[in-house]
């Protein structure tokens, strides 16, 4: 139950709504519950909230764009200047106040998902890596 508890508490914290799931995971490490499980149930469960940030940008693009949000032109510009170097930022997806903010635009960018999957995955996994490695080792 704990992992799925982890899994909902990470998803919900990668949208954007503020909530941290970190505390949760050094709960459940201290607990001493499976360290390999508890990573897999929090980065999938993180990642998975960031996709529904893609998602709401992904689909929220029209909407800006009626409301005068946003202009067509400048956005091509702002979708070949993320495609070129912007693509990186989303590496900092795991980063509190600006992570949850970059998979929501990186929808409006229509980004390539597979891309996407792939930097925020990685983004995830690590932050959850490091904060096991120094819970495990840090304290000992």
């Amino acid at each position: 139950m704990n992992y799925i508890t982890l899994f909902f508490v990470s998803f919900i914290s990668a949208t954007l709504f503020p909530m941290g799931s970190e505390a949760l995971l050094v709960y459940n490490l201290n607990e001493n519950y499976n360290v390999i499980l508890l990573l897999v149930f929090a980065t999938f469960g993180n990642v998975l909230g960031s996709c529904v940030n893609y998602f709401f940008g992904l689909k929220g693009e029209e909407y800006l764009e009626n409301k005068s949000f946003l202009k067509k032109d400048k956005l091509e510009k702002y979708k070949i200047f993320y495609e070129k170097y912007g693509a990186y930022s989303l590496l900092l997806s795991w980063a509190p106040i600006i992570g949850d903010p970059l998979t929501f635009i990186a929808g409006i960018l229509k980004y390539d998902l597979k891309k996407f999957l792939f930097l925020v995955f990685l983004a995830k996994f690590f932050r959850y890596l490091f904060i096991a490695i120094i819970f495990i080792y840090g304290f000992e």
